[in-house]
């Protein structure tokens, strides 16, 4: 089982103007633990295929992590932003299974 530290961003959406929302963004630190490590290659329309994870993160949660686990948009890992598909709250810690690269917006 490899480390982890890196940042989680999470997303809470604003109205910017009447009937616009946007995600706002936040990003905090943690340490945690990997826990699976997959890869799979989707063919994709495009020219390259997809990379896809269901890799496993366990990450020791802060307060806020534990109020706020619902609103957890991406994971930065391994040099890229990947996107959080199922978070299970299993305290004191937060496992997140993380899917395809993150394309939304950053903090």
């Amino acid at each position: 089982m490899s480390k982890y530290y890196g940042k989680i961003g999470y997303g809470q959406s604003a109205e910017v103007s009447p009937g616009v929302w946007k995600d706002g963004i936040t990003e905090r630190s943690y340490y945690g633990d990997v826990t699976k490590l997959t890869r799979k290659l989707e063919n994709a329309e495009g020219l390259n295929d997809n990379i896809t994870t269901n890799n496993v993160i366990s990450i020791v949660a802060d307060p806020y992590a534990n109020d706020h686990f619902f609103d957890i948009r991406y994971i930065e890992w391994a040099g890229a932003l990947w996107k959080v598909t199922n978070v299970e709250v299993a305290r004191p810690r937060l496992i997140l299974t993380i899917g395809g690269v993150y394309h939304g917006e950053t903090a």
